[in-house]
């Protein structure tokens, strides 16, 4: 009987990597032949994984392979994946310590854990097994990716977001990029413990979430701009209607009186997409206490500051940008794609009455989300906004273990929006959180 398996190094959790020998690749095959993939999907897991073990012992004995228990596992795994999951980074999907996944072609597969890239021993057979994964992905959204249509944003059964981009746009292979949806919601005393924020910058976001100010949070990509919205979130009183729209839907929002709205791209003729700026533009006709937008990034800015001054107080957002004063510059621009007519007197002077606060988050070299910078958009100062800094993170120094450490100050004074506070009964709560600093 031939061997049908070899070890390869060990990966980064140390099981030991099994590297499929041609004999393990034919039972594969005959697997796949002998098994029709409707009747697969009509099977539930547990069934197909008895069904794949059985053919696997049926076809090794037929062709006198050796296999022992631990290899029969793993090739039942592998089929089981490739068949009805996403073949080698399925786990991955089901590892709590994994936020984003990506897939360099075939051979490289990259994970992130607790803010830091790492290169795992996972790998596809070749460029037409990732191409497979990824067109299951668009099928099941009624998609599709090919050379006729190589990009594809998606989102899996478990709200986890996908994007996907093969040749000949990529000179690597079939590539796909897994933000994975967080299971668990998080809050500011988590928050506190991460380093994210300290205990006064945590509790003065609470009052601004509870008091109903329009906040926009700003941040690069994977800075946790939506985890941060998302624990905001849990701020919103539960009689509160709210309407949430997105690209994606990522927002985990705990009230009941919800509404998740989500755009829709063309369809394979190029018609019938429906983007953000119609959905905000909707959502004002469905009598909403509060909008969130996951992510504005075009002319629905536009809309949004137009509801945010039209009596939707609490309204949130997400920008991508470097700083409070660059997300303000790219909310500008963005309502000149909507209406290049208004001055630019007259943008900024809405963009003031509408927002109230900026929130600057960024992940740092130590793999730590934090959030740098908070800022009150205090109103015009001849042609410009004038912000006023309410906390800043002040980075001191680098811990042993190579975290860096730093502190959170407030900034002493009484904001634009104090009157709103005291409406709410927090003023004096507030500013105690702006008159001490915190590691």
């Amino acid at each position: 009987m031939s061997g049908a398996a070899t070890m390869e190094t060990p990966p980064i959790d140390g099981t030991p990597r099994i590297k499929n020998s041609p004999g393990m690749d034919m039972i594969r095959d005959q697997v796949l032949v002998r098994i029709e993939p409707a009747a697969a999907v009509r099977m539930t897991a547990k069934e197909l994984a008895g069904r794949v073990d059985q053919l696997i012992a049926t076809i090794a004995n037929e062709r006198r392979i050796l296999l022992n228990q631990t290899e029969q596992r793993r090739l039942v795994a592998d089929i089981v994946n490739d068949m009805v999951g996403l073949g080698p980074i399925e786990a991955l999907l089901h590892d709590d310590t994994v936020s984003d996944i990506l897939v360099n072609g075939p051979h490289m597969v990259y994970v992130e854990r607790r803010g830091k890239l790492e290169l795992t021993p996972l790998q596809f057979r070749n460029d037409a097994h990732v191409l497979h994964v990824a067109q299951r992905i668009a099928s099941s959204i009624g998609r599709r990716v090919d050379e006729s249509s190589p990009m594809l944003d998606a989102r899996l059964a478990d709200g986890s977001r996908v994007n996907v981009i093969i040749p000949p746009l990529s000179l690597k292979g079939p590539c796909i990029s897994v933000r994975k949806f967080a299971r668990n919601v998080m809050d500011f005393s988590k928050f506190v413990t991460l380093g994210t924020v300290s205990a006064n910058l945590g509790r003065a976001l609470e009052i601004a979430a509870r008091c109903r100010l329009n906040i926009l949070i700003s941040g690069g990509t994977g800075s946790g701009k939506t985890t941060l919205l998302n624990a905001m979130s849990r701020m919103i009183d539960s009689g509160e209607r709210i309407i949430t729209i997105e690209d994606a839907a990522e927002l985990q929002l705990q009230q009941p009186h919800v509404l998740q709205l989500e755009t829709r791209p063309a369809n394979i003729e190029g018609h019938g997409e429906i983007a953000q700026r119609e959905l905000v533009r909707n959502s004002l006709r469905m009598r909403p206490d509060r909008i969130i937008v996951g992510e504005v990034r075009g002319p629905e800015a536009f809309d949004m500051m137009q509801a945010m001054n039209t009596g939707h107080n609490g309204s949130m957002s997400t920008v991508h940008a470097n700083s409070a004063r660059d997300a303000l510059a790219r909310v500008e621009n963005m309502i000149m794609m909507a209406n290049t007519s208004l001055p630019t007197r007259a943008i900024r002077q809405q963009i003031t009455s509408a927002v109230d606060i900026i929130i600057q988050t960024e992940r740092m070299r130590d793999g730590v989300r934090r959030v740098t910078e908070v800022v009150e958009v205090a109103g015009m100062e001849e042609d410009m906004v004038s912000l006023g800094t309410l906390f800043t993170y002040q980075f001191q120094g680098e811990n042993p273990d190579g975290t860096l450490n730093g502190r959170f100050e407030g900034r002493s004074g009484r904001p634009r929006f104090l009157k709103r506070l005291e409406y709410f009964g927090l003023a004096n709560a507030f500013i105690k959180t702006l008159g001490a600093a915190a590691p």
